[in-house]
């Protein structure tokens, strides 16, 4: 992920401002020093530096290291789990990791003192004698018992040397001293069980095995889990060492199989039927059966031979239990699984909120930085610009939403993860249900309906709008869009009498537009007829943006010149009231404690 510059000062998020240009991440400075700088602003650092480590954000703090000691302290528990956390002098000159440095920490340390041409102060005492973190291997490398890795790391310290089994560069080229007689034991299988006894002792597995899988449509994940379990195990082959599972992409969205990669651990790939039935002179046990279904000869071995590459091997031929088939190759090198086949493919439907960082969800932060795509409307992908830097970014206007859906639908069942962007809440009068009505046409390839599919809440406009104005959604409430560009106004104002008979508290959207100025005007009308005319309104334009306003005016004087489409329009019920306290005026709704009070005391 990348990292989250903190500034505290003007000459900190100018440092952070050059590191940010060679590696990416956001600047988050301190409100009231640069805030005319930053990609995000705080108030309290410490507040804020506890939620991104809670987040696991990479942290750069730009500041003296023991701030950032005294902060995240109460918070350091597991060192697996801890992000990278470094401290940045104000000029670049040194960049010090303090937490996470076998997680990432060091090489963004590296990283940092490249781009600002300063020093990373390695302190982590194997990297800087070894040249070598023993428990954190390379990419396609997996240590089998990490929790060794302490007292072996002493040994060697302490002058201890290691004779090194089998064949791992990274190793034997290191620092380390080797010797036949040394007590240490580090262990290189070639994919193989291998013990793990013993306190001096560390194994490492290649990740060379590719496991290819295949099940009937619906099969159970844990008949898949068990299969794969039981076929590793006869084999005698180290789950670490397997680097992907692989199938026919037909199965892309088979829970059966993705139960297996998260049992591994390991990414899922997928190959069309024509690929896998290149390999099949070399599967055991080609099918005739299995071609007249989905157009391959095997997908279980085929599938595991086409990700392991043309030199690869067949060292456990298919195996079978009631639905599920299995079959493991080997390749002669590691596998990189993501230049294998190609991935599920995920879209991402993300509500961003109204638009304040602070009000972005971590979950969608997540997906949006872990998304290689995202697609939506111009200004809200300008409101999480700093979150979506590393991908592809797609524009799209007003009024082609379904154009959107679709682009979004077909880039993910290419494989790719994307971020399709709605302000707000994506569920409510967003995205997400036009991407599922998109789905159940009938004109959707069938590789869309396969892909993964999350729907990211987010903080509603109405939500937001309640949030500033007081409580005036504390008791029953609806929300009702005032456009008649989909719906007919005789539905909207059906819905509008509904409401106002009902004595709901109701929150407009899309109130009114530069041609659309008379819904406003009649659901006002309509409402007159029902409550009070000192009814509070509130109007709520911007939130969580620049020019934010957020005024409260009685039902009879509500304007539609004071509207905009970016305002939302929040209507009181009968019972809403308005209270002075903190230097302003309230709206709130009660629910009835007043008469719970009341009752009680009569009790």
């Amino acid at each position: 992920m990348a990292p989250i510059f903190i500034a505290l000062t003007a000459n900190g998020a100018e440092t952070a401002r050059r590191a940010q240009a060679t590696i990416g991440g956001a600047v988050h400075a301190k409100a009231g020093v640069t805030a005319g700088t930053a990609d995000h602003v705080f108030d309290d650092t410490a507040s804020h530096l506890r939620a991104l480590f809670n987040d696991g954000q990479p942290i750069v703090g730009i500041c003296a290291a023991g701030i950032l000691i005294r902060v995240l302290s109460p918070l350091i528990v597991d060192k697996g789990d801890e992000p990278p956390v470094l401290a940045l002098s104000e000029d670049g000159a040194s960049v010090v990791p303090l937490l996470g440095g076998h997680r990432g920490g060091n090489d963004l340390a590296r990283a940092l003192a490249a781009a600002l041409g300063g020093h990373a102060a390695i302190t982590t005492a194997g990297d800087n004698r070894f040249g070598v973190a023993l428990d954190a291997p390379p990419d396609g490398w997996s240590l089998a018992n990490p929790d060794a890795a302490k007292s072996v790391m002493a040994a060697l310290l302490n002058g201890a040397a290691a004779r090194l089994e089998g064949d791992a560069s990274w190793l034997a080229e290191s620092r380390i001293p080797f010797s036949d007689e040394g007590t240490v034991r580090l262990v290189a299988t070639t994919g193989e069980m291998d013990s793990t006894d013993g306190d001096l002792t560390l194994v490492y597995h290649p990740q060379k095995l590719a496991v290819g899988m295949g099940c009937e449509r619906g099969a159970d994940p844990e008949e898949a889990i068990a299969l794969l379990e039981r076929t590793l195990k006869e084999a005698g082959l180290a789950p670490a060492a397997v680097a992907l599972v692989t199938s026919l992409d037909l199965k892309a969205d088979e829970p059966a199989i993705h139960a297996a990669t998260e049992w591994l651990g390991v990414p899922a790939r997928f190959f069309l039927a024509d690929r896998l039935e290149e390999e099949t002179p070399r599967p055991a046990a080609p099918a005739e059966v299995v071609f007249r279904e989905v157009g391959c000869r095997g997908v279980a071995e085929g599938a595991a031979l086409a990700a392991a590459g043309h030199s690869s091997t067949l060292i456990v031929a298919k195996q079978k239990s009631a639905r599920v088939t299995c079959a493991i190759a080997q390749a002669p090198q590691i596998i990189d699984a993501t230049q294998v086949g190609r991935a599920r493919g995920r879209l991402a439907i993300i509500g961003v909120g109204p638009g304040a960082e602070n009000w972005l969800t971590p979950e969608a932060r997540h997906l949006l930085e872990t998304s290689d795509a995202a697609i939506g409307y111009a200004l809200y992908l300008d409101l999480v610009a700093t979150h979506i830097a590393h991908a592809e970014r797609i524009d799209s206007t007003l009024g082609a939403e379904e154009a959107r859906v679709r682009q979004a639908l077909a880039l993910a069942a290419e494989g790719r993860s994307v971020a399709l962007v709605s302000s707000g809440d994506a569920g409510i009068y967003a995205m997400a249900t036009l991407a599922f009505e998109c789905l159940d046409a009938r004109d959707i390839p069938d590789a869309a309906r396969r892909v993964e599919i999350v729907v990211s809440p987010g903080i509603s406009a109405m939500q937001a709008a309640a949030a500033r104005a007081g409580a005036p959604l504390g008791h029953d409430f609806c929300a009702i869009s005032l456009s008649d560009l989909l719906t007919p106004w005789e539905t909207i104002e059906a819905r509008i009498r509904a409401a106002a008979g009902g004595d709901f508290v109701i929150a407009f959207y899309n109130p009114v537009s530069a041609r659309r100025r008379t819904q406003l005007a009649e659901a006002k009308t309509i409402l007159l007829g029902h409550r009070p005319p000192d009814t509070p309104v509130i109007l709520a334009r911007n939130l969580g943006r620049d020019g934010e306003a957020v005024v409260s005016v009685p039902l009879h004087a509500l304007s539609v010149d004071d509207v905009d489409m970016l305002t939302l329009v929040i209507v009181g019920a009968s019972t809403t009231r308005q209270v002075a306290a903190a230097g302003r005026t309230w709206a709130y709704t009660p629910r009835g404690y007043e008469k719970k009070r009341h009752a009680d005391a009569a009790e």
